[in-house]
């Protein structure tokens, strides 16, 4: 877990706006947009997007974890606030490469613990590499994926929660 290295608060305190401006330039916020599009045209879940370039010092400091702060995000944004409390959260803080996933209750069936974390591991192979827009897209079509599975689109529904990445 790359938050448990040393050198953590160093990453965060030199992380900012300007490095998820690198990381996804408008094009890539575009294709991420349009994979949430296509993935919501064939499964019953909500999935959002958020990138964190880093936390504040204080809180790094805190001990706080990529995975106490995406449960943040994840109320703090709404994520839960669907008619079918089927809202999926994949957050990524930059700074840590870390990425995690928060379903909501409705829809956290759809795999197991194991399951998530596989997904958050290829994303996070990816951005090793660099590649971004890449590793979220394929994380967005592989959570798509498990989720046309074990909850596939009916009638009647609604896109609730907007598309376009969260930069926080």
């Amino acid at each position: 877990m790359p938050w448990k290295r040393s050198g953590r608060w160093w990453r965060h305190a030199v992380t900012d706006a300007s490095a998820v401006r690198r990381a996804f330039a408008p094009a890539a916020l575009d294709a991420i947009e349009r994979a949430i599009a296509a993935g919501e045209r064939r499964h019953a879940g909500q999935v959002v997007f958020a990138v964190e370039p880093a936390l504040p010092l204080s809180r790094v400091l805190a001990r706080v974890t990529p995975r106490d702060r995406a449960l943040e995000v994840f109320g703090l944004s709404r994520v839960w606030d669907t008619e079918r409390n089927n809202g999926v959260l994949i957050y990524l803080l930059l700074a840590d490469r870390d990425v995690e996933i928060v379903a909501d209750r409705g829809i956290a069936g759809a795999a197991d613990a194991a399951g998530w974390q596989a997904i958050c591991e290829a994303m996070e192979a990816r951005f090793r590499e660099g590649r971004y827009e890449a590793g979220v897209v394929s994380g967005i079509e592989a959570v798509a994926a498990l989720l046309a599975r074990t909850f596939p689109r009916g009638e009647g529904a609604v896109d609730e929660l907007p598309n376009r990445p969260l930069i926080l």
